[in-house]
């Protein structure tokens, strides 16, 4: 591991779901001795409106009080997590999700709550974490919870989307961490449907057995997983082959986990959507915290 990345960023913004967030990263970055960094953005909004000069230095002001509360608030917590935490703070007058992105190049995670102020009625996932679980050069973890809008789980397994995408194996690899440092059993699960071709007047089902094609479904999980229970002998693996689209089975695991991996896209992704339809759903409707893996700069 290089120096730079040596660090676990945390966007704060003072609500409820970004105090959540904190305290996840903080308990991350307390366990893996690393520092955490949390950032406050002062958005453009925040910083210019209205038309006299003294107005706008007054309103400037404001937000830069407010913004160092929020950020005060935020050690605070953090430090309730780990008195002796490394703990850099910072809130630059720049968009978050341009600063996060920048961020993420040289940082081993970047934590976000689920929403935030601002965000619209009814908008379950905030548009800053859908960027950053698109477009980030590290991990990305959106904290959510089942107990109500922003409580986080502290049981359960951890469980990992396995498909025979290139981003399925960054995401074995994390989960298996995961699992290993939580002391928690791994839940490895590959979701697959029934194969089809198209027909001139519709679909229809290829000529092979439901059993053959689960016993190939078979081999592809154990293909990859092979070497990493041997390299992490102290996580027990539950393998789950299910019969379901990849989304639905991983959201109903997301009730009864305390953390789910996923890739950033999946078997299926199209050329040029950064962010593959099972992650999405994950990020906005998941019970549990969701880890996005995102590759690194020409990986």
């Amino acid at each position: 591991m290089s120096a730079s990345n040596q660090l676990i960023v945390v966007g704060v913004d003072g609500s409820d779901a970004s105090e959540q967030a904190v305290r996840w990263a903080a308990a991350v970055a307390s366990g893996r001795n690393l520092e955490l960094r949390i950032v406050h953005a002062l958005k453009d909004g925040e910083l210019y409106y209205g038309g006299d000069l003294a107005g706008t230095r007054a309103l400037l002001e404001q937000a830069q009080k407010s913004a160092e509360q929020i950020v005060q608030d935020a050690v605070q917590i953090a430090s309730l997590v780990d008195k002796d935490l490394t703990i850099t703070t910072d809130f630059p007058t720049e968009p978050p999700v341009p600063l996060l992105i920048e961020l993420s190049r040289d940082a081993r995670m970047v934590v976000v709550g689920h929403t935030g102020r601002g965000g619209f009625p009814g908008m379950l996932a905030g548009s800053t974490a859908v960027a950053l679980a698109s477009h980030a050069d590290c991990p990305v973890a959106v904290i959510r919870g089942r107990f109500g809008p922003v409580v986080r789980p502290e049981v359960g397994p951890v469980v990992v989307g396995v498909d025979d995408s290139p981003n399925s194996d960054q995401a074995i690899a994390m989960a298996f961490d995961e699992a290993s440092r939580r002391d928690v059993p791994l839940v490895a699960l590959h979701a697959w449907t029934d194969v089809s071709y198209l027909e001139p007047h519709g679909v229809a089902p290829l000529a092979v057995t439901s059993e053959l094609l689960e016993e190939g479904e078979q081999r592809l999980l154990a293909q990859r997983l092979a070497g990493w229970q041997e390299k992490y002998p102290d996580v027990e693996v539950q393998r789950e082959i299910v019969r379901a689209r990849p989304r639905h089975a991983l959201l109903d695991w997301s009730a009864k986990a305390q953390l789910v991996v996923v890739g950033s896209r999946g078997r299926g992704g199209f050329r040029g959507m950064l962010l593959g339809s099972t992650s999405q759903a994950l990020v906005s409707h998941a019970q549990c915290p969701v880890l996005v893996a995102r590759p690194r700069p020409g990986e």
